[in-house]
């Protein structure tokens, strides 16, 4: 066979790439990829400044009205020299004092009078109180004989003075056990019956002109004896505020 049977020049394949020639045209660069980075990566955007300024703003005026506040008790403390108003009982007398057996069972019949003193210690302040509420009891240790329960309007206790409340309550053919009619009517006798008087009242607070108030109390005088009364002995009853 003639070498003249096969062509001098072989037809190139269809997306043949001639090694030797240039990778791109001269003059031209493709455009470089940026790097695709992960979340944790990626640049946070910054806080607004307005927000920074905001927050230290609202602690420099916290800051300054705690300040304020403290600076107005401390003055307040040292120029009025606050003190809590004492509450005893000063007198307690049972004008009636019958136990009575019925067929429907054992009744009593009681009538009491008890005188209550409200000092105001203070040079610089006046205290006022609302509508107080008075509840009188005999015995102790948890078996108390309720003998009545009455009201006294508001008052003032002005400074450095001493206020008497007189409070008076009555019992009416009150049902009682036996048992118990028999020991209130021994300890009566005696003088060894334990007297219990809780007074719900609320007190506000006058100084400079300026009112403040009112707060809710509860004065508790308990287990205080009729022989102490008598012989004297005026113990303080405990004050408990926010109680109602």
């Amino acid at each position: 066979m003639s070498e003249s049977a096969f062509p001098s020049v072989l037809n190139k394949p269809p997306g043949y790439k001639d090694p030797n020639s240039p990778a791109t045209q001269p003059g031209f660069r493709p455009p470089p990829r940026k790097p695709v980075l992960p979340p944790s990566f990626r640049p946070k955007k910054k806080r607004s400044s307005c927000c920074r300024v905001c927050c230290c703003f609202c602690c420099i005026f916290f800051s300054l009205l705690l300040a304020l506040l403290i600076i107005f008790a401390t003055v307040f403390y040292f120029w009025f020299n606050p003190k809590l108003p004492v509450f005893h009982v000063k007198s307690f007398q049972i004008s009636r004092f019958n136990v009575t057996e019925k067929p429907d069972g054992t009744h009593l019949d009681a009538t009491t009078t008890a005188v209550i003193e409200v000092k105001n210690p203070n040079r610089k302040m006046t205290y006022y109180y609302g509508d107080t509420v008075a509840d009188v009891s005999v015995g102790e240790g948890g078996d108390e004989t309720e003998l009545g329960m009455t009201k006294v309007p508001k008052f003032t206790s002005k400074k450095q003075s001493t206020t008497s409340l007189k409070v008076e309550t009555k019992a009416s053919n009150k049902q009682v056990e036996v048992a118990v009619a028999k020991r209130l009517l021994g300890g009566y006798k005696a003088k060894s019956l334990a007297v219990n008087v809780v007074a719900k009242t609320k007190v506000g607070v006058s100084f400079g002109g300026l009112k403040a108030g009112m707060l809710g109390v509860t004065v508790n005088c308990k287990g205080i004896t009729m022989k102490q009364l008598l012989g004297g002995d005026t113990p303080n009853c405990v004050t408990h505020a926010l109680r109602w």
